[in-house]
């Protein structure tokens, strides 16, 4: 117990502790209380005084109500009132957030159909990647040879 008790107040001879908050006998802290609390001056009342309650939610943009619409929430963009809660506008966006990942999962799933079919048509043909790539490297091939034979002529000549 005194080992804790001397190395706070070792380390509140070292600053490591802030002015504002004590330490008690078992190390947490506390807040000291305000010796004066007065009340803070009265605001001017130049500005117009705001209203003790505020609607939730907020103002959506172009795009929020586009989600709305396509979300199902409304039929049209003329319907959707000026504010709109948060939990709507977020379960709009989820919701348009699931419907574009089924489109992508929709998407791929087709797209590998279209490579299966594809790929059985070239096996079929006797189609492949490796006679491709032999024939590619072969064109490549009588052509450096023609660049090398063009230059050796221009150098006889």
């Amino acid at each position: 117990m005194n080992f804790i008790r001397s190395r706070l107040s070792i380390g509140s001879l070292l600053g490591q502790r802030c002015r504002q908050v004590t330490v008690s006998h078992r190390g947490m802290c506390n807040k000291l209380p305000d010796a004066k609390s007065e009340p803070s001056p009265p605001a001017p009342q130049a500005q117009a005084p705001r209203p003790l309650f505020r609607i939730p939610g907020r103002r959506p943009s172009d795009m929020d109500k586009k989600i709305l619409v396509w979300a199902g929430r409304f039929k049209s963009i003329d319907q959707i009132p000026e504010t709109v809660s948060f939990e709507m506008i977020d379960a709009a966006r989820n919701k348009i957030r699931v419907k574009a990942a089924y489109l992508m999962m929709a998407a791929t799933i087709g797209a590998c159909l279209v490579m299966v079919i594809l790929g059985k048509r070239a096996a079929r043909r006797n189609e492949s990647l490796t006679a491709q790539n032999m024939e590619k490297k072969a064109r490549w091939r009588e052509e450096v040879q023609r660049e090398k034979a063009a230059a050796l002529s221009e150098k006889t000549q």
